[in-house]
């Protein structure tokens, strides 16, 4: 009865807010397409939309608009239950939630509250389970559909993004968007983390090739035997010096053995000359003859001969010896040298051109695949036959408002065109406009010194710029990024409207928070912090927790040349792991214990353990 009860209240109130949040300032609210769901049975296209909140429903048959169905929240992710009779919509608000469409009636039926940032819904092949990655909690939900609730939680490492469930229903594979631990080691990575549904728990930890960060979309094969995972493949060991060759970013698919729970290869999607930026969606086609990908940052999509190119990586050798000769000497003589082979998808792979901004999700239906186009708010259908004739056809969603600066800038940042030979966006290093945990070697400070990616978040409210304040303020930055880091030079409009863009970006609330207020620990860390004998607050004050100054608090490195560095804001700390200018902190125990050598960095080596966690609690929840 209160689970009923708390539903009809949760879809009321929240559909009375969409309904008002979707009729005023309509010229700022934006159409933005992020995920997709098709339905043979009913011949319907489901398309979630982010911006307006909304799902649009679609004919198949001739890819007319037939419907759009309100949602209580952004959503998200989408999936079917098995006998299409239900539509499972993810929205990721701080207390997240499934909604569930009923695709005969066509209205929510149910509201069933998940985790913060929740997405990637996936059902079970009995339609039993429901898997929800909380992105912000660090967790996966399993939902029960049959009592409509959340029953139980399993932790990740960071970031869960997307899921998949091999098709006995066993184990789910989760994408976890970035990499966890200090950024001043050798060896940074994300990992995939595997879970036995039936035990609910992790039992393997798959990590990619060195420098792989913003996970995005996995796909399972037809055949259930693979998975295709998209992601980009950082080469953060190199100074940011050039481009060509994917000197600094490139762009990889990396394709997982499901029984032996490892990894096949790692493969690039770019070419030699030309960068294929920020692949995101992934989906294979029924018969498994294609697996397509969509590039968000170079607009376009790859369609890969899926059986060829597993036979390819499959056959190579795994000792140089046993390699055979090529007349091209730079190709893979082993499957080591794959993952640096600029040339070795090439064969396999067509690169389409899709006149529409920003492709992230897809799916395939029949021989066509469909994009879901997040910046022109429409989607493309696209021939992926061979011998396809048949252009690229977008499918309107309804109208959107003019462009505003801020949301030129967001395209801006997101577009890897602007980028000499397309090899990286802004969000290549600062997805979501926060950072990829990795340390870079920039050229703004000299070379051999490495930093932390800082998050763009308040960066035009807390001059200078950089970790050592080499940049006088946003705007100096802006434009030496574009210059030095994309190599290239654009007109003064791109940059001004990134400026907007950063400007109107604002911090999600923590998840430590209560209903939008401290918790217990937190309060009392609150009167730890700004406690005399302690010390945060002298250095760390104002509204964004900063006096703007740098300071020598005894954590340079081995390889910095100077020793003082700027005070960072803390909003949103809960989300800019790593810590400290070169990311050597894993966590803020670690800023507190092995980096406060003598005190230095706040008064905190005489706090007992539990000073020391509230005051911890309180920094996650700002």
């Amino acid at each position: 009865m209160k689970r009923t009860v708390y539903s009809i209240l949760f879809i009321n109130v929240f559909f009375l807010y969409s309904l008002i949040h979707n009729a005023v300032g309509e010229s700022t609210i934006f159409r933005s397409p992020v995920a997709l769901a098709a339905s043979n049975e009913s011949g319907i296209l489901y398309a979630a939309e982010s911006g307006v909140n909304q799902i649009a429903l679609i004919k198949l048959d001739d890819y007319s608009l037939c419907a759009s169905i309100p949602l209580p929240a952004e959503p998200t992710g989408l999936a079917l239950s098995p006998n299409g009779e239900f539509l499972y919509i993810t929205c990721a608000a701080s207390g997240g939630s499934v909604c569930i469409l009923d695709t005969k009636k066509q209205r929510i039926v149910e509201a069933i509250p998940a985790g913060y940032g929740a997405c990637s819904p996936v059902v079970s092949p009995d339609g039993q389970w429901l898997y929800v990655c909380n992105q912000f909690n660090n967790d996966v939900s399993i939902i029960d559909l049959q009592e409509k609730k959340e029953i139980s939680r399993f932790p990740v490492i960071r970031e869960p993004v997307s899921a998949v469930l091999t098709r006995d229903g066993q184990r789910l594979f989760v994408a976890n968007h970035l990499p966890f631990g200090p950024s001043n080691a050798d060896f940074i990575a994300a990992k995939v983390s595997v879970i036995d549904a039936a035990e609910r728990k992790t039992i393997a930890e798959i990590a990619l090739p060195n420098g792989s960060t913003s996970l995005r979309s996995l796909c399972l094969s037809p055949d259930g035997r693979y998975i295709f995972l998209t992601h980009i493949l950082a080469r953060f060991q190199m100074p940011t010096t050039q481009l060509d060759r994917g000197w600094m970013n490139t762009n990889a698919l990396t394709i997982i053995d499901v029984e032996k729970t490892s990894i096949l290869n790692t493969v690039l999607l770019d070419d030699i000359d030309l960068g294929a930026a920020n692949p995101w969606g992934a989906a294979c086609s029924a018969d498994g003859a294609f697996l397509c990908i969509a590039h968000a940052g170079t607009h376009e999509l790859s369609v890969i001969d899926a059986p060829a190119l597993l036979q390819k990586l499959q056959a190579m050798p795994s000792r140089r010896e046993d390699a055979p000769k090529t007349e091209y000497p730079a190709a893979s003589k082993t499957a080591a040298d794959v993952p640096n082979d600029l040339s070795f998808i090439a064969p396999f792979r067509r690169r389409i051109a899709i006149e529409a901004l920003g492709p992230r999700e897809l799916i395939a239906v029949g021989s066509k695949a469909i994009t879901a186009n997040y910046f022109s708010g429409d989607l493309s259908m696209i021939d992926i036959r061979p011998d396809g004739k048949k252009p690229t056809q977008n499918i309107s969603l309804g109208p959107q408002p003019p462009i505003t600066p801020a949301r030129q800038g967001e395209i801006n940042f997101h577009d890897a065109s602007l980028c000499f030979q397309h090899w990286q966006s802004c969000s290549s290093c600062h997805p979501g406009g926060r950072s990829d945990g990795l340390n870079w070697d920039l050229l703004n400070d000299g070379v051999g010194n490495p930093k932390n990616t800082k998050s763009m978040l308040l960066t035009f409210e807390t001059p200078p710029v950089m970790s050592e304040g080499v940049r006088t303020d946003a705007k100096a930055a802006v434009r030496s990024g574009i210059r030095h880091i994309q190599f290239s030079e654009r007109p003064e409009a791109d940059a001004a409207a990134i400026d907007e863009y950063l400007q109107a970006m604002k911090p999600l609330p923590s998840p430590y928070l209560v209903n939008g207020n401290l918790n217990e620990p937190a309060q009392r860390g609150e009167k730890i912090f700004f406690r005399e004998d302690v010390g945060c607050a002298v250095c760390h004050n104002g509204p964004y927790f900063t006096n703007l100054q740098a300071y020598a608090v005894g954590t340079k490195g081995e390889f910095d040349k100077r020793s003082a560095f700027d005070t960072p804001a803390l909003i949103e700390l809960w989300r800019t792991a790593p810590y400290l200018h070169d990311g050597a902190a894993a966590n803020l125990r670690d800023v507190f214990t092995a980096y406060n050598r003598n005190d230095q960095h706040g008064r905190t080596s005489r706090l007992t353990e539990r000073e020391f966690s509230d005051l911890i609690e309180y920094l996650l929840s700002l």
